[in-house]
């Protein structure tokens, strides 16, 4: 059941400072524990750990919009999308400097530490999968691509997985908390499921009746 239209009109008042709170709340707890010394002794784990739990912590946000949409009927949430995916590209792009940071920018090491370690790998190709997602993610674009865009953008849940994967294999010891971050993408990824099964039986019964005006042609 939707919000009442006063709720909404609410809802929408809160949402953008909400998310640019939720956004920018990692960074400044970041600034805060640098400012104040009370950063770890191992402050370039603690600054890779803090910028990618913000990063995907933020992407599967993003990807939560359209299941909070659906259970509440309110559509007023979707504009939230935009921004919580262009923080999360923020905090993986912070992730990145900071692994970069710890390889002393040096080619060779990073190269060997990419063939060395899978979870290198997929931390990267997520990265990759969301360069094309933050730069496409204006209303332009969307205009552009038409159609496009949206299959463009499905590429998200990839990224999200490659990112949840990234996580367990880095943790070496206690996986609790990746395994948390692997339970909600399994559970947005199967709200998915009824919708896909849908468009596709769509998509296939489109095709059978396009074969048989083809036949009776």
């Amino acid at each position: 059941m939707a919000p009442s239209p006063r709720a909404q009109r609410v809802l929408a008042a809160l949402l953008k400072p909400a998310v640019w709170i939720g956004g920018l709340l990692p960074l400044a707890l970041l600034v805060g524990a640098i400012a104040t010394g009370t950063i770890s002794q191992e402050p370039i784990e603690d600054l890779t750990h803090r910028t990618g739990k913000a990063a995907l912590t933020l992407l599967l946000a993003t990807l939560a919009i359209t299941p909070v949409r659906r259970l509440t009927g309110w559509n007023g949430i979707v504009p939230a999308r935009r921004p919580l995916g262009l923080f999360a590209f923020f905090y993986a792009c912070l992730h990145l400097l900071v692994y970069l940071f710890d390889q002393g920018f040096a080619p060779g090491y990073i190269v060997e530490d990419v063939a060395e370690h899978p979870y290198v790998t997929a931390g990267f190709a997520a990265l990759v999968l969301l360069v094309p997602l933050a730069l496409t993610s204006t209303r332009g674009w969307i205009r552009r691509l038409g159609k496009g865009w949206q299959k463009l953008h499905r590429l998200v849940y990839l990224a999200a997985a490659l990112g949840v994967v990234h996580f367990l294999w880095g943790v070496k010891k206690d996986l609790r908390e990746p395994l948390i971050y692997a339970a909600v993408l399994a559970a947005l990824l199967a709200f998915r499921l009824p919708q896909l099964r849908k468009r596709r039986a769509q998509a296939k019964a489109a095709r059978v009746r396009m074969e048989s005006d083809a036949q009776a042609a």
